[in-house]
């Protein structure tokens, strides 16, 4: 059989085809590089040798039909996946797969074959490392991170390939002083990029002091064949993200080449097979540079790069992968980018915190006229954080002036929600929740460094005008820690959010065609998906259906998409067949479906950023809800924070649910469950804030005005022994309803 009928061939002429001009005029072809071509070839025999004897290892032990697979992933072996399209499920599947990759690996030494040589060996990688998860196997532990599933995939992948994240560094080998890759690593996170580490620089890394991690989007993977997770990272982003089905290889590669932006920096010694997974970078279309002196006959121009000088070493694999960044002059004594988006400060670590419920504290984006700012000013009025004592905590008001002539009064509540992202950019800042229940802190790493309250002004001025610069043009930021301005600041920015509340009233969950996503609270909760409709804003209770609207007009690669209302399977309880598939996907596979009306049946999950929190009270036939704000006992036992960490994180839990404090005023409030006849209890204050709105919801509904004075309260009691005999003596509703469970 000829070569061109064969599997291999065909392969081999869609990709001449297809792919020869990127590397076209790469090589003298009077002086090729022959001893390169050598070491891929050679590193590619010992590479897929080495997984030949490993799976017949593992074959004669456990048998053919043993399964295999990484863990968290749907993707199966994510390499062979993505490339051949195949779905390994046993060790029998892996044989067949293995020798075709064996056998493309040909002794001619040319480019061509050197590229088939690093694909082979990325096969083999992905061999070897899934033999070392069976039997559900954890082979790695901390700070090495192995593979990374699919909820880390979905957590920053997106941001890979919009390119938030600008690419993917991939450092293998081992740096000439731990200072030397500690300052290269910073360099790269102070540009945002995204990091795998392999070998001793992992070592090296940690002895400079770098923030390594999940939350820091630098991994740690492993000491050896480890680095095909940076390669299985990718290529997964590239399927959920860049719509490429499994299998389609030239795709693939091409979608690799243009979107996922990565280059691979060897440092130290290279041995063969270091040399063929190199390839198996090329092959994808990502560039090799290493700090190894070699000939220029062991080089290829813009794909295989000797440059020892590690002080720029960095710059010129952007210049190389044609990576090209915006920069921005941030005047703040910290490393500002998304590595530190995740990054949790503990309270033994914290310097100052704001807001919370231990003070006030708020955020407001105002849209103003041209004559109503001056550009850049930052001003705090109150006292700053070296006034404060250590591990104490000061009222916060950020008062965020814009002016854009493309400007939009609707933008303001979805620029206001970006502060949590920016903030949060920061290393050594936290930031948690939106509007009038926002949380941060400050940790002593930063305050040691010199930050100050004022620098939040200096970053929300440089990120708003680098991240919207088609709608705002000037910026200034009053950041006030006085007690009785923060006060008087609040209930002007009260009287914002209430107009934003309003222009929602109209609108209904039937009038519209589509729904909103918000997946802001993946850094926190990567599991979770808020659904915003008309008549459920987002758990925060910042994110309405208008926001997210407007949001995704904004930017339509952010965290609002919309989703068409299609395939409706059950129209009390708010259920579509097109909201379920968009959650499953954006649930990591998780969640397959969920209600929109109902907290007892399939309930959307819940992040960590809502406002409230409602727990069944089977006794009493109904639902108590709590808030943020109130930190005493309630009647199901719970206080919110351990509520919180019972419903939080993005789970799917019947009977809890946490929501934004103005979904008790919708009129789709739990529907299925019977709606606002069944809450008994909430706190004082919560009953309050809704005052004169949740009397009229009541009237609305049916139940009286009076209704409102049969909900229980602390005053009344705080178990449900207190509180049963109240909700008997004034009949309330939830009492003879028909049982919840």
């Amino acid at each position: 059989m000829s070569e061109s009928s064969t599997f291999e061939g065909v392969l081999a002429r869609e990709w001449k085809e297809s792919f020869e001009e990127i590397y076209e005029g790469a090589i003298d072809e009077s002086k090729p590089p022959l001893k390169l071509f050598q070491k891929a070839y050679d590193g590619a025999v010992i590479a897929t040798s080495y997984a030949e004897i490993l799976l017949s290892q593992a074959i004669r032990r456990y048998g053919p039909d043993h399964p295999i697979a990484y863990p968290d992933t749907g993707y199966y072996l994510p390499v062979i996946r993505a490339l051949s399209g195949e779905a390994v499920t046993k060790l029998g599947d892996l044989p067949p797969i293995l020798n075709r990759m064996r056998n493309q690996v040909r002794e001619e030494l040319n480019f061509y074959n050197a590229r088939l040589c690093g694909e082979a060996t990325a096969y083999a990688a992905e061999i070897i490392e899934a033999l070392r998860y069976l039997d559900g196997a954890n082979p790695h532990v901390e700070p090495w991170t192995g593979f990374l599933g699919d909820p880390v995939v979905r957590r920053y992948g997106i941001l890979l390939v919009d390119w938030t994240i600008p690419g993917q560094a991939v450092i293998m080998g081992r740096g000439k002083s731990s200072e030397a890759v500690g300052k290269m690593i910073q360099d790269l996170q102070s540009k945002g990029f995204m990091i795998f580490l392999c070998n001793q620089v992992v070592e090296q890394a940690i002895e400079a002091g770098c923030k390594l991690g999940i939350d820091f989007i630098a991994f740690p993977t492993g000491n050896f064949t480890q680095i095909i997770h940076a390669v299985n990272y990718a290529l997964r982003a590239g399927m959920a993200f860049g719509g490429i089905p499994p299998g389609e290889r030239e795709n693939t590669r091409d979608y690799q080449r243009r979107r996922v932006r990565a280059f691979v920096l060897q440092l130290g010694e290279i041995d063969e097979v270091q040399v063929a997974a190199h390839f198996a970078a090329i092959f994808l279309g990502f560039p090799v540079l290493t700090d190894q002196v070699l000939p220029e006959d062991e080089q290829i121009p813009n794909w295989y790069i000797s440059h020892p000088n590690y002080d720029d070493m960095v710059q010129v694999a952007m210049e190389v992968r044609g990576i090209k960044l915006k920069i921005v002059d941030i005047p703040v004594p910290i490393t500002v980018g998304p590595a530190f988006e995740g990054e949790v400060i503990r309270k033994g670590d914290m310097r100052i915190e704001f807001g919370g419920g231990r003070t006030t504290a708020f955020e407001l984006v105002e849209m103003v006229g041209e004559e109503e700012i001056e550009d850049g000013k930052i001003e705090v009025i109150g006292p700053e954080i070296d006034e404060a004592p250590e591990g104490g905590s000061l009222p916060l008001g950020i008062v965020v002036k814009i002016f854009g002539r493309k400007m939009q009064k609707d933008f303001e509540g979805v620029l206001e929600r970006r502060i949590h992202y920016l903030i949060n950019y920061g290393e050594g800042l936290w930031h948690m929740a939106q509007r009038d229940t926002i949380w941060m802190r400050i940790s002593k790493d930063a305050a040691a460094k010199g930050f100050k309250i004022r620098h939040f002004g200096d970053l929300l001025v440089a990120k708003f005008k680098d991240e919207f610069p088609s709608i705002v043009d000037r910026v200034q930021v009053t950041l006030i820690t006085d007690a009785a301005k923060v006060e008087e600041e609040l209930a002007r920015a009260r009287t914002f959010y209430q107009a934003r509340d309003e222009r929602l009233k109209g609108l209904t969950d039937e009038a519209v065609d589509e729904f909103y996503s918000c997946i802001l609270c993946q850094s926190f909760a990567p599991n979770h998906c808020c659904v915003v409709t008309p008549e459920r804003l987002g758990l925060c209770g910042a994110v309405s259906w208008l926001d997210a609207k407007a949001a995704y007009e904004i930017d339509p690669t952010g965290p609002n998409r919309p989703i068409r209302k299609e395939g409706l399977i059950d129209e009390e309880k708010g259920i579509w067949q097109s909201v379920n598939e968009y959650v499953y996907l954006n649930t990591n596979r998780n969640i397959e479906e969920c209600s929109m009306y109902s907290f007892m049946d399939r309930p959307m999950t819940s992040c960590g950023c809502f406002e409230c929190i409602m727990a069944i009270l089977p006794e009493a036939n109904g639902v108590m809800i709590t808030t943020r704000e109130y930190n005493g006992e309630t009647p199901c036992g719970m206080t919110f924070s351990t509520l919180a960490g019972t419903c939080g994180g993005g789970v799917q839990t019947p009977g809890f649910m946490g929501h934004g404090r103005a979904y008790v005023l919708s009129r789709k409030f739990i529907r299925a469950d019977g709606g606002l006849a069944r809450v008994v209890w909430m706190p004082t204050e919560l009953k309050n804030s809704l005052g004169d709105e949740l009397r009229r919801r009541a009237e609305e509904e049916g139940l009286g005005a009076d209704f409102v004075d049969k909900i229980a309260d602390e005053t009344v009691g705080t178990t449900v022994d207190e509180i049963l005999p109240f909700l008997e003596e004034k009949g309330h509703p939830a009492l003879t309803m028909e049982p919840l469970m």
